[in-house]
Protein backbone atom coordinates (compact mmCIF):
# COMPACT_ATOMS: atom_id res chain seq x y z
CA UNK A 1 0.00 0.00 0.00
CA UNK A 2 2.93 2.28 0.83
CA UNK A 3 4.58 1.33 -2.35
CA UNK A 4 1.19 2.19 -4.47
CA UNK A 5 0.73 5.53 -2.62
CA UNK A 6 4.32 7.23 -3.39
CA UNK A 7 4.03 6.02 -7.20
CA UNK A 8 1.19 7.89 -7.23
CA UNK A 9 2.79 10.75 -5.49
CA UNK A 10 5.88 10.56 -8.29
CA UNK A 11 3.27 10.24 -11.03
CA UNK A 12 1.47 13.81 -9.82
CA UNK A 13 4.30 15.53 -9.59
CA UNK A 14 5.58 14.70 -12.88
CA UNK A 15 2.44 15.38 -14.69
CA UNK A 16 2.65 19.10 -12.63
CA UNK A 17 5.89 19.82 -13.70
CA UNK A 18 5.09 18.99 -17.44
CA UNK A 19 1.72 20.78 -17.44
CA UNK A 20 4.27 24.24 -16.20
CA UNK A 21 6.57 22.87 -19.01
CA UNK A 22 3.32 22.85 -21.16
CA UNK A 23 1.96 26.58 -20.26
CA UNK A 24 5.85 27.92 -20.26
CA UNK A 25 6.14 26.87 -24.32
CA UNK A 26 2.75 27.97 -25.05
CA UNK A 27 3.82 31.38 -24.02
CA UNK A 28 7.03 31.07 -25.83
CA UNK A 29 4.77 30.06 -29.36
CA UNK A 30 2.48 32.93 -28.48
CA UNK A 31 5.72 35.84 -28.58
CA UNK A 32 6.01 36.69 -24.78
CA UNK A 33 7.16 40.08 -24.24
CA UNK A 34 10.61 40.70 -23.21
CA UNK A 35 10.88 41.90 -18.96
CA UNK A 36 10.42 45.39 -18.75
CA UNK A 37 13.70 47.30 -18.07
CA UNK A 38 14.80 50.26 -17.20
CA UNK A 39 16.51 52.37 -20.33
CA UNK A 40 17.87 55.96 -20.83
CA UNK A 41 15.36 57.97 -23.06
CA UNK A 42 17.77 59.32 -25.43
CA UNK A 43 17.51 60.50 -29.49
CA UNK A 44 14.98 61.66 -31.41
CA UNK A 45 12.19 61.13 -28.90
CA UNK A 46 14.30 61.37 -25.10
CA UNK A 47 15.01 63.83 -22.80
CA UNK A 48 18.46 63.84 -21.74
CA UNK A 49 18.69 61.72 -18.40
CA UNK A 50 15.44 61.11 -18.31
CA UNK A 51 13.71 57.58 -17.35
CA UNK A 52 11.67 55.28 -18.55
CA UNK A 53 10.52 51.53 -17.39
CA UNK A 54 9.29 49.74 -20.30
CA UNK A 55 9.54 46.80 -22.30
CA UNK A 56 12.38 47.27 -24.99
CA UNK A 57 13.69 44.57 -27.39
CA UNK A 58 17.47 44.25 -28.88
CA UNK A 59 17.61 46.11 -32.51
CA UNK A 60 17.73 41.99 -34.42
CA UNK A 61 13.97 41.25 -32.98
CA UNK A 62 13.04 44.81 -34.26
CA UNK A 63 14.33 44.14 -37.47
CA UNK A 64 12.52 40.84 -37.93
CA UNK A 65 9.21 42.61 -36.56
CA UNK A 66 8.96 45.37 -38.93
CA UNK A 67 10.51 43.41 -41.85
CA UNK A 68 13.74 45.42 -42.66
CA UNK A 69 16.97 44.57 -43.48
CA UNK A 70 19.58 45.48 -41.05
CA UNK A 71 21.28 48.29 -43.04
CA UNK A 72 17.59 49.75 -43.92
CA UNK A 73 17.00 49.37 -39.82
CA UNK A 74 20.40 51.25 -39.31
CA UNK A 75 19.24 53.92 -41.64
CA UNK A 76 16.20 54.65 -40.14
CA UNK A 77 17.51 55.14 -37.13
CA UNK A 78 20.08 57.49 -38.18
CA UNK A 79 17.53 59.73 -40.24
CA UNK A 80 15.49 59.41 -37.01
CA UNK A 81 12.58 57.01 -38.30
CA UNK A 82 12.95 54.46 -35.96
CA UNK A 83 14.04 55.62 -31.67
CA UNK A 84 16.45 53.87 -30.33
CA UNK A 85 17.42 54.40 -26.53
CA UNK A 86 20.86 53.17 -24.88
CA UNK A 87 20.55 49.82 -22.40
CA UNK A 88 20.52 49.01 -19.35
CA UNK A 89 24.05 50.46 -18.17
CA UNK A 90 24.68 52.13 -21.28
CA UNK A 91 24.83 48.81 -22.85
CA UNK A 92 23.85 48.27 -26.49
CA UNK A 93 20.80 50.32 -28.05
CA UNK A 94 16.94 48.76 -27.73
CA UNK A 95 13.99 49.38 -28.70
CA UNK A 96 10.55 50.09 -26.97
CA UNK A 97 7.93 47.61 -28.06
CA UNK A 98 5.76 50.62 -28.21
CA UNK A 99 7.75 52.44 -31.10
CA UNK A 100 7.58 48.94 -32.96
CA UNK A 101 3.84 49.42 -32.81
CA UNK A 102 3.65 52.48 -33.66
CA UNK A 103 5.58 51.74 -36.81
CA UNK A 104 3.42 48.62 -37.69
CA UNK A 105 0.55 50.73 -37.79
CA UNK A 106 1.44 53.13 -40.31
CA UNK A 107 -0.35 53.07 -43.40
CA UNK A 108 1.19 50.63 -46.19
CA UNK A 109 2.71 48.52 -43.50
CA UNK A 110 5.57 46.58 -44.04
CA UNK A 111 6.90 48.42 -47.01
CA UNK A 112 6.16 52.31 -46.00
CA UNK A 113 9.47 52.45 -43.93
CA UNK A 114 11.51 50.06 -46.51
CA UNK A 115 10.30 52.51 -49.18
CA UNK A 116 11.10 55.83 -47.11
CA UNK A 117 15.13 54.50 -46.67
CA UNK A 118 15.38 53.08 -50.11
CA UNK A 119 18.79 53.99 -51.56
CA UNK A 120 19.72 54.01 -55.26
CA UNK A 121 23.11 54.05 -56.91
CA UNK A 122 24.16 56.50 -59.65
CA UNK A 123 23.30 54.34 -63.06
CA UNK A 124 19.49 53.91 -60.74
CA UNK A 125 19.09 57.96 -59.37
CA UNK A 126 19.95 58.64 -62.92
CA UNK A 127 16.80 56.48 -64.16
CA UNK A 128 15.01 58.11 -61.32
CA UNK A 129 15.87 61.62 -62.80
CA UNK A 130 15.23 60.55 -66.31
CA UNK A 131 18.91 61.94 -66.81
CA UNK A 132 22.19 60.54 -67.99
CA UNK A 133 24.64 59.24 -65.26
CA UNK A 134 27.08 61.58 -66.54
CA UNK A 135 24.58 64.47 -65.80
CA UNK A 136 24.02 62.98 -62.38
CA UNK A 137 27.38 62.84 -61.55
CA UNK A 138 27.96 66.19 -62.14
CA UNK A 139 25.31 67.25 -60.21
CA UNK A 140 26.77 65.40 -57.22
CA UNK A 141 30.33 66.79 -57.57
CA UNK A 142 28.73 70.05 -57.80
CA UNK A 143 26.71 69.39 -54.55
CA UNK A 144 23.00 69.70 -55.92
CA UNK A 145 22.25 66.08 -54.89
CA UNK A 146 24.18 64.89 -51.86
CA UNK A 147 24.97 61.34 -50.61
CA UNK A 148 22.86 60.14 -47.82
CA UNK A 149 25.44 57.14 -47.14
CA UNK A 150 27.76 54.85 -49.22
CA UNK A 151 29.20 51.17 -49.58
CA UNK A 152 32.70 49.77 -50.72
CA UNK A 153 32.43 47.76 -53.64
CA UNK A 154 34.71 44.82 -53.89
CA UNK A 155 37.36 46.99 -55.41
CA UNK A 156 36.95 48.68 -52.35
CA UNK A 157 36.05 51.84 -53.97
CA UNK A 158 33.56 54.18 -52.77
CA UNK A 159 29.69 54.05 -53.80
CA UNK A 160 27.62 57.07 -53.13
CA UNK A 161 24.11 56.32 -52.59
CA UNK A 162 20.76 58.53 -52.46
CA UNK A 163 17.45 58.81 -50.89
CA UNK A 164 15.27 57.91 -53.51
CA UNK A 165 12.55 59.96 -52.18
CA UNK A 166 14.80 62.78 -51.71
CA UNK A 167 15.90 62.46 -55.47
CA UNK A 168 12.20 62.61 -56.50
CA UNK A 169 11.62 65.87 -54.27
CA UNK A 170 14.99 67.01 -56.28
CA UNK A 171 13.35 66.82 -59.13
CA UNK A 172 10.01 68.35 -58.58
CA UNK A 173 11.73 71.47 -57.02
CA UNK A 174 14.50 71.87 -59.87
CA UNK A 175 13.52 70.49 -63.28
CA UNK A 176 15.23 73.14 -64.49
CA UNK A 177 18.64 71.51 -63.68
CA UNK A 178 17.99 68.22 -65.05
CA UNK A 179 17.93 69.59 -68.91
CA UNK A 180 20.01 71.81 -70.98
CA UNK A 181 22.89 74.38 -69.85
CA UNK A 182 23.85 73.99 -66.55
CA UNK A 183 24.16 77.27 -64.33
CA UNK A 184 27.15 79.29 -64.65
CA UNK A 185 28.01 78.93 -61.25
CA UNK A 186 27.78 74.56 -61.16
CA UNK A 187 30.05 74.83 -64.04
CA UNK A 188 32.61 77.24 -62.30
CA UNK A 189 32.49 74.52 -59.67
CA UNK A 190 32.95 71.51 -61.80
CA UNK A 191 36.05 73.33 -63.46
CA UNK A 192 38.12 73.81 -60.53
CA UNK A 193 38.00 70.04 -60.21
CA UNK A 194 35.84 69.92 -57.05
CA UNK A 195 33.94 67.36 -55.62
CA UNK A 196 31.16 68.26 -52.80
CA UNK A 197 29.84 64.42 -52.22
CA UNK A 198 32.43 63.98 -49.21
CA UNK A 199 32.11 67.04 -47.95
CA UNK A 200 28.46 67.41 -48.02
CA UNK A 201 28.54 64.14 -46.98
CA UNK A 202 30.09 65.01 -43.48
CA UNK A 203 28.57 67.67 -43.00
CA UNK A 204 24.65 66.92 -43.03
CA UNK A 205 25.71 63.36 -41.04
CA UNK A 206 26.67 65.95 -38.36
CA UNK A 207 24.08 68.30 -38.55
CA UNK A 208 21.89 65.34 -37.56
CA UNK A 209 24.06 64.16 -34.92
CA UNK A 210 24.09 67.65 -33.44
CA UNK A 211 20.38 68.45 -33.84
CA UNK A 212 18.84 65.51 -32.23
CA UNK A 213 21.62 65.26 -29.39
CA UNK A 214 20.56 66.95 -26.11
CA UNK A 215 23.79 66.41 -24.40
CA UNK A 216 26.21 69.26 -25.54
CA UNK A 217 29.50 67.02 -25.03
CA UNK A 218 27.35 64.54 -27.66
CA UNK A 219 27.53 67.54 -30.24
CA UNK A 220 30.98 68.00 -29.78
CA UNK A 221 31.93 64.78 -30.30
CA UNK A 222 29.53 64.83 -33.44
CA UNK A 223 31.97 68.05 -34.44
CA UNK A 224 35.00 66.70 -33.19
CA UNK A 225 34.56 63.45 -35.74
CA UNK A 226 35.32 65.30 -38.65
CA UNK A 227 38.91 66.20 -37.25
CA UNK A 228 42.43 64.30 -36.98
CA UNK A 229 43.96 64.03 -34.15
CA UNK A 230 46.08 66.83 -34.30
CA UNK A 231 43.90 68.99 -34.94
CA UNK A 232 41.88 67.74 -32.20
CA UNK A 233 44.34 68.26 -29.89
CA UNK A 234 44.95 71.70 -30.84
CA UNK A 235 41.16 72.35 -29.82
CA UNK A 236 40.78 70.13 -26.83
CA UNK A 237 44.25 70.13 -25.33
CA UNK A 238 42.73 68.37 -21.40
CA UNK A 239 43.70 64.27 -22.60
CA UNK A 240 40.48 63.28 -19.81
CA UNK A 241 38.15 65.72 -22.22
CA UNK A 242 39.55 64.13 -25.75
CA UNK A 243 38.95 60.56 -24.07
CA UNK A 244 35.30 61.41 -22.93
CA UNK A 245 34.38 62.40 -26.52
CA UNK A 246 36.05 59.32 -28.01
CA UNK A 247 33.76 57.53 -24.82
CA UNK A 248 30.46 59.28 -26.16
CA UNK A 249 30.94 59.58 -29.82
CA UNK A 250 27.40 57.60 -31.32
CA UNK A 251 28.52 53.63 -32.02
CA UNK A 252 27.08 51.30 -34.41
CA UNK A 253 23.88 49.36 -33.97
CA UNK A 254 25.09 45.95 -34.90
CA UNK A 255 28.57 44.75 -34.49
CA UNK A 256 29.83 43.29 -37.51
CA UNK A 257 33.71 42.75 -38.72
CA UNK A 258 34.82 45.47 -41.05
CA UNK A 259 38.67 44.59 -42.96
CA UNK A 260 41.27 46.59 -42.41
CA UNK A 261 41.31 48.18 -45.92
CA UNK A 262 37.37 49.15 -45.86
CA UNK A 263 38.02 50.98 -42.23
CA UNK A 264 41.09 52.71 -43.59
CA UNK A 265 38.62 54.03 -46.37
CA UNK A 266 36.09 54.87 -44.15
CA UNK A 267 38.24 57.43 -41.77
CA UNK A 268 39.34 59.11 -44.76
CA UNK A 269 36.34 59.85 -46.09
CA UNK A 270 35.48 61.07 -42.36
CA UNK A 271 38.08 63.12 -42.34
CA UNK A 272 38.15 67.05 -43.24
CA UNK A 273 40.86 67.65 -45.34
CA UNK A 274 39.92 70.96 -46.78
CA UNK A 275 41.59 74.34 -45.03
CA UNK A 276 37.74 76.16 -44.90
CA UNK A 277 36.08 72.63 -43.89
CA UNK A 278 38.47 72.29 -41.09
CA UNK A 279 38.45 75.97 -39.65
CA UNK A 280 34.32 75.46 -39.33
CA UNK A 281 34.92 72.49 -37.95
CA UNK A 282 37.58 73.78 -35.44
CA UNK A 283 35.28 76.66 -34.40
CA UNK A 284 32.55 74.79 -33.91
CA UNK A 285 34.37 72.20 -31.90
CA UNK A 286 35.28 75.15 -29.25
CA UNK A 287 32.18 76.68 -29.05
CA UNK A 288 30.41 73.42 -28.18
CA UNK A 289 32.69 72.53 -25.63
CA UNK A 290 33.03 75.55 -24.28
CA UNK A 291 28.89 74.87 -23.66
CA UNK A 292 29.94 71.02 -22.09
CA UNK A 293 31.54 72.75 -20.24
CA UNK A 294 29.35 74.91 -18.69
CA UNK A 295 26.76 72.11 -18.25
CA UNK A 296 28.87 69.69 -16.49
CA UNK A 297 32.68 69.18 -16.29
CA UNK A 298 33.97 66.04 -18.02
CA UNK A 299 34.42 63.06 -15.98
CA UNK A 300 38.07 61.62 -15.18
CA UNK A 301 38.47 58.42 -16.64
CA UNK A 302 38.28 55.21 -14.19
CA UNK A 303 36.18 58.10 -11.19
CA UNK A 304 33.21 55.65 -12.08
CA UNK A 305 31.44 59.29 -13.23
CA UNK A 306 31.96 58.54 -16.49
CA UNK A 307 28.65 59.06 -18.87
CA UNK A 308 26.93 56.34 -20.40
CA UNK A 309 26.99 55.48 -24.19
CA UNK A 310 24.63 57.44 -26.16
CA UNK A 311 22.23 55.56 -28.01
CA UNK A 312 23.96 54.18 -31.48
CA UNK A 313 22.37 56.39 -34.83
CA UNK A 314 25.34 56.05 -37.08
CA UNK A 315 27.32 53.54 -38.87
CA UNK A 316 30.86 54.30 -38.82
CA UNK A 317 33.02 50.91 -39.05
CA UNK A 318 31.82 47.30 -37.95
CA UNK A 319 34.10 47.30 -34.93
CA UNK A 320 32.54 49.71 -32.89
CA UNK A 321 35.09 52.50 -33.33
CA UNK A 322 34.78 55.76 -34.88
CA UNK A 323 36.37 56.38 -37.75
CA UNK A 324 36.76 59.96 -37.41
CA UNK A 325 40.31 59.66 -36.52
CA UNK A 326 43.75 58.41 -37.73
CA UNK A 327 43.13 59.47 -41.43
CA UNK A 328 45.51 61.77 -43.11
CA UNK A 329 44.41 65.00 -44.54
CA UNK A 330 43.94 65.23 -48.42
CA UNK A 331 43.86 62.00 -49.09
CA UNK A 332 40.48 60.32 -50.78
CA UNK A 333 39.07 56.99 -51.81
CA UNK A 334 38.64 56.12 -55.22
CA UNK A 335 34.66 56.81 -56.25
CA UNK A 336 32.73 54.44 -58.11
CA UNK A 337 29.50 56.00 -59.98
CA UNK A 338 28.10 52.72 -61.19
CA UNK A 339 25.44 50.81 -59.71
CA UNK A 340 27.56 47.85 -58.14
CA UNK A 341 25.91 48.57 -54.63
CA UNK A 342 23.29 45.63 -53.29
CA UNK A 343 25.22 42.77 -55.01
CA UNK A 344 29.07 43.83 -54.78
CA UNK A 345 29.24 46.01 -52.12
CA UNK A 346 29.55 45.90 -47.97
CA UNK A 347 27.94 48.90 -46.43
CA UNK A 348 29.99 50.54 -43.65
CA UNK A 349 29.14 54.28 -43.61
CA UNK A 350 25.96 56.08 -42.65
CA UNK A 351 25.14 59.44 -43.06
CA UNK A 352 22.34 62.54 -43.21
CA UNK A 353 19.41 63.95 -45.06
CA UNK A 354 20.01 64.97 -48.90
CA UNK A 355 20.81 68.85 -48.86
CA UNK A 356 19.34 69.81 -52.81
CA UNK A 357 21.12 73.18 -52.32
CA UNK A 358 24.85 73.35 -51.56
CA UNK A 359 25.39 75.42 -48.07
CA UNK A 360 27.14 78.41 -48.07
CA UNK A 361 30.07 76.58 -46.31
CA UNK A 362 29.76 73.14 -46.90
CA UNK A 363 31.52 71.98 -43.75
CA UNK A 364 29.47 73.79 -41.16
CA UNK A 365 26.40 72.91 -39.28
CA UNK A 366 24.20 75.61 -40.63
CA UNK A 367 22.97 75.27 -36.84
CA UNK A 368 26.00 75.85 -35.26
CA UNK A 369 27.12 78.60 -37.62
CA UNK A 370 29.29 81.31 -34.97
CA UNK A 371 28.68 84.75 -34.87
CA UNK A 372 29.22 87.40 -32.87
CA UNK A 373 32.44 89.60 -31.25
CA UNK A 374 33.71 86.05 -29.44
CA UNK A 375 32.99 83.88 -32.76
CA UNK A 376 34.85 86.42 -34.65
CA UNK A 377 38.17 86.28 -32.47
CA UNK A 378 37.84 82.81 -32.77
CA UNK A 379 37.74 83.37 -36.71
CA UNK A 380 40.69 85.14 -36.77
CA UNK A 381 42.76 83.30 -34.51
CA UNK A 382 42.37 79.82 -36.37
CA UNK A 383 41.75 81.20 -39.31
CA UNK A 384 45.10 81.84 -40.40
CA UNK A 385 46.47 78.42 -37.94
CA UNK A 386 43.81 76.27 -40.34
CA UNK A 387 45.02 77.71 -43.48
CA UNK A 388 48.26 77.04 -43.11
CA UNK A 389 48.05 73.38 -41.99
CA UNK A 390 45.53 72.41 -45.15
Amino acid sequence: MTVSRALRVDAGGRNARAERGRVRAEGTRKGARAPAVVTRAEGVGGRDGAVARTATVAPGRAVRELGLRRTEFELAVHLGLITVVTGPDGGRPRVHEEEIERLRELPGFPGSVAERVRTVGTAEGAALLGVPPARFTRLARAGRVSPVTFCLNRYRAVVWLYLADELAAFAAREPELLGGRMPEEMRAVLETGADLRARNWRSQRIDRLVNRSPDPWARAAAHASALDPVHLAEVVDDPCERAHLARVRPGPVFERPVPMAAREAVAELMAADDPDEILWRRINLTLEVDRAREHRPAPVPGSGAEASRIPAVEVVTGNGKSAGSGAGTGRRAAVATGSAHGREAAEVGLTSAVDSTPPVCAGASRAAVPGGPRAKRLLAGLGRRGRGEG
